[in-house]
């Protein structure tokens, strides 16, 4: 099963919201903002929707799950809805393996079994009414893995299957996703359930000790991996919520809990994880990069629910990450290093000065959220860096690739080359304003700005402005020279738009965003910039 769309009215935190857009190719949905965005309420409604809609599990409670508590006259089904892409399952057992709702609550720190009992289908087990309650579920999957190890061992099980291979069939999964985890942490064995049975593990030199011995880290990622691996056989076509998977676990640990939970979900299911985790939602990013369509980010951050309101799936560029490391740095988050930094023509002075930076930053903050351009002077201050912004800057973050990018100008070929052999990064066009005012750019702003009409006057008063320029003895090629024009062309040709105070303020603001991926100019200064 995998979410197309869900409505929410006057459920919890929301008034009327829709999320929508959510694609079947989705595998992997992260609700990224900050406490308090909604993001657990979210959660909370498609559990109370499934249990009120499919399971016949009644928990609804109007002091809780209404917003307006005094608006009681609409029943819970026209409060929430999900629309699934597949057809809607018509057999009960299909209907209550439909979702599968962790919450952030989980809390088993021992346990002991003193008997074995049968274990009921996981379909059945209802654990949890409301997002608030503590979600316990080690001691349950111990009871249910325990009790279908003996039904296997004596009914199903091969009469050649030795007793190692059974340990490994029963075991091995669990084992194998915490060891690759916890390098050196072994799951040893069930110990004993008929007598103070539970998990027993190997760790360096201590061995079979007991699962209350665990750190708080290591029992919330086994809570969470034991959990879906076994609850996967019954659970085959399921959309699963995690509501802050990465709780009471260091952060360099988070994202590799989130490709073992990304490969224990079956491929025909979704993973739906709220989280405040920039390991995790970078990793969830990766995995995009990796397999383009299967990873999508929903943002609450900065969201008023309130206020009627479309959620639909958003490119994680630079302001989202920049808004995800406030949220779960605070006050470190200034401190937070880009991978990559191109040290371009422009200083730090002034708003003149930054103007290519904040062009080149705001044409590839999509695709490369990572990537930091700076301006460090003239063509010679970037090429010699005389105030050592690399050597700052290689002392502050260790590890940053530190690139070099600077205009053509009047270069030859000669010159050209040989700043390339030391890795310097050259315009193929004069400067970064011959991009900006490129025709298509131009074209393309009529008809952002709303009348497409106007677009073959402006291509022409920059012809003009050209013309005028060169006869006077400037470059065929200085666009630099000639953006007053074009930007005068544009205040009368669309005078009822505000199109900034000067001509940089125009480009920055209007031109810059329309050099994106799929437009040739966008291609053509990306390899400019990032190569091949």
């Amino acid at each position: 099963m995998k979410i197309r769309e869900i409505q929410l009215r006057d459920f919890k935190r929301f008034t009327h919201t829709a999320v929508v857009d959510i694609p079947e190719a989705a595998q992997l949905v992260i609700l990224a903002g900050p406490n308090g965005s909604g993001k657990s309420s979210l959660i909370e409604a498609v559990h109370t929707w499934h249990g009120m809609m499919w399971t016949g599990r009644t928990g609804w409670d109007d002091t809780y799950h209404i917003k307006h508590v005094e608006q009681r006259t609409a029943g819970w089904n026209q409060r929430v809805e999900v629309l699934f892409h597949a057809p809607e399952p018509n057999t009960s057992d299909m209907r209550e393996k439909a979702v599968y709702v962790r919450t952030a609550y989980r809390n088993d720190p021992e346990f002991q079994l003193a008997n074995l009992a049968h274990a009921d289908p996981a379909v059945k087990e209802h654990r949890i009414h409301r997002l608030i309650q503590n979600d316990s579920t080690v001691s349950r999957n111990y009871q249910r893995l325990a009790s279908h190890a003996l039904e296997d061992a004596l009914e199903r099980l091969d009469a050649g299957m030795t007793l190692g291979a059974f340990r490994e069939q029963t075991l091995g999964e669990v084992r194998d996703a915490m060891s690759r985890l916890f390098p050196g942490l072994v799951l040893n064995s069930l110990g004993n359930p008929l007598i103070e049975g539970t998990f027993k593990f190997d760790k360096g030199d201590s061995k079979a000790f007991l699962y209350k011995n665990l750190s708080g880290g290591e029992k919330a990622a086994f809570d969470l991996l034991l959990d879906i691996l076994i609850k996967r056989r019954e659970f085959d076509d399921t959309v699963f919520f995690i509501d802050e998977p990465e709780a009471h676990m260091a952060s360099g640990l988070q994202s590799a809990l989130l490709d073992e939970l990304f490969l224990a979900v079956p491929s025909q299911s979704q993973l739906w994880l709220a989280t405040h985790s920039i390991g995790m939602m970078r990793r969830a990013r990766d995995i995009e990069n990796e397999s383009p369509g299967s990873v999508v980010f929903i943002d609450f951050d900065g969201v008023n629910f309130d206020l009627p309101q479309v959620l639909r799936p958003v490119q994680p560029n630079r302001p989202f990450w920049k808004r995800a490391m406030q949220i779960a740095l605070d006050d470190l988050a200034g401190y937070v290093t880009p991978e990559q930094v191109f040290l371009c023509e422009g200083g730090q002075h002034s708003e003149k000065a930054k103007f290519d930076a904040e062009c080149y930053n705001e044409i590839f903050k999509t695709e490369y959220p990572s990537t930091l351009f700076l301006g460090a002077g003239n063509s010679d201050d970037v090429l010699r860096d005389p105030r050592g912004v690399g050597r700052l800057l290689a002392a502050l973050a260790p590890g940053v690739d530190l690139r070099r990018l600077i205009d053509r100008d009047d270069r030859t070929n000669a010159d050209i080359a040989a700043l390339q052999q030391q890795g310097v990064r050259i315009l193929t066009r004069r400067h970064i304003e011959s991009y900006l005012l490129d025709d298509d750019v131009l074209t393309r702003l009529s008809a952002d700005l709303g009348d497409p009409t106007p677009g073959p006057t402006l291509l022409a008063a920059k012809a003009a402005a050209l013309q005028s320029s060169v006869a006077a003895g400037g470059p065929i090629d200085d666009f630099k020279r000639i953006g007053g024009e074009v930007y005068l062309a544009a205040k009368r040709l669309f005078n009822q738009k505000k199109l900034g105070n000067d001509q940089r303020s125009f480009m920055r603001a209007f031109c810059a965003p329309l050099i994106r991926p799929g437009a040739a100019v966008y291609a053509e200064l990306k390899r400019d910039i990032f190569g091949a």
